[in-house]
């Protein structure tokens, strides 16, 4: 049932601030699994709920942070539209807030934009237990700093989301996946990228690379034919996988990394299972390599890991930092939490 919670959350995080209570922001815990361990006690988010305003002529929609993602896809689907960023919505329980709070982005992210490209706007609770408004609900809205954004990834310790306006994307007219298996999957996928393709999903799985195209019904043929292949019936059941984290490869019990890299990087030196997805831009490795080595071959890459489920995280689960961004992270903290109450993920202390 939709509900407006606000009160009684500012409540909550200016009780915390009296009696110095860190806080963990939480939603339905689809991700629980996923940043360093926050601690603090869990603030439950999810009851804050529902669609604010959505206007399907200006492509943008703004949701209270508890919403459930398959509620607002279901609402734009209604007018021919999606989230263009696909965020993870793991068996449902995605929200809006968690998913711009992970800054997680799906298979469609290289060639739609991430989760930052589209936040608009932001309402929350700050660290002094004050409301307070960054952004708007239309596209040119920015001047200054740029600061809905920086809660893309904040894993909230930035402050607690009430509330987020996201630009939405026309549903393609038409989709086609194929399922390819090519010589040299990552030089394939490569040129491929180059050609002036409605490309949507670049993926490889063992030997086989699984491609998606989303545009006019007229360039989506014309694309296909020059690829070659048929469409593939099981195509958005694959992405949807994928998108979730629910492909056989992930079902494994050695720990799961995450790599970016620039997408014409060649296979860093490591031991293990590897997924490609974003056309080589990011590679999901099962490995039981120690997280310094790891780190330091995503460093030489000129890339970064996030180390997301298992292992050993004693140290951390993100690619160490150098000390002028930790400066940058630190003070930026300080500044919208100074009481240090909202103990997300991300950063610790």
């Amino acid at each position: 049932m939709d509900a407006d919670i606000s009160d009684r959350l500012q409540a909550a995080v200016r009780g915390a601030i009296e009696t110095r209570q860190p806080l963990q922001p939480r939603g339905h815990g689809s991700k629980d699994f996923y940043g360093n361990a926050a601690g603090g006690e869990r603030l439950d988010v999810s009851g804050h709920r529902g669609v604010v305003s959505y206007e399907p002529g200006d492509l943008v929609l703004s949701a209270r942070a508890g919403t459930p993602l398959a509620q607002i896809e279901a609402l734009l689907a209604e007018h021919g539209q999606m989230l263009g960023f696909e965020p993870p919505q793991f068996g449902g329980r995605g929200t809006l807030g968690g998913a711009v709070a992970a800054g997680w982005s799906g298979p469609r992210r290289p060639w739609a934009g991430s989760v930052r490209d589209f936040v608009l706007g932001v309402r929350a609770i700050n660290g002094r237990g004050e409301r307070v408004r960054f952004g708007g609900e239309t596209i040119k809205n920015v001047a200054g700093y740029d600061l809905p954004r920086l809660y893309a990834g904040s894993l909230g310790t930035l402050g607690l989301l009430l509330e987020v306006s996201v630009r939405v994307l026309p549903i393609a007219e038409a989709e086609v996946t194929l399922v390819l298996e090519p010589a040299d999957p990552l030089r394939q996928m490569l040129d491929w990228q180059r050609r002036p393709w409605p490309l949507s999903g670049l993926c490889q799985v063992g030997g086989q690379v699984y491609l998606r195209l989303s545009g006019t019904a007229a360039g989506v043929d014309a694309a296909r034919k020059q690829i070659g292949g048929e469409p593939w019936a099981q195509g958005a059941v694959f992405w949807q996988a994928l998108r979730d984290l629910e492909l056989p490869f992930f079902a494994g019990g050695s720990p799961l990394w995450r790599i970016s890299v620039l997408p014409a990087t060649p296979p860093p030196d490591l031991a293990g299972e590897w997924l490609v997805d974003w056309g080589g831009a990011q590679r999901w490795l099962r490995s039981e390599a120690p997280p310094a080595q790891v780190w330091a071959a995503a460093a030489a890459a000129h890339g970064h890991a996030t180390l997301i489920r298992g292992g050993d995280r004693s140290g951390g689960v993100f690619q160490p930092v150098s000390a002028v961004q930790e400066t940058i992270e630190r003070r930026l903290k300080a500044e919208l939490d100074p009481a240090g109450v909202f103990v997300g993920g991300r950063v610790e202390g």
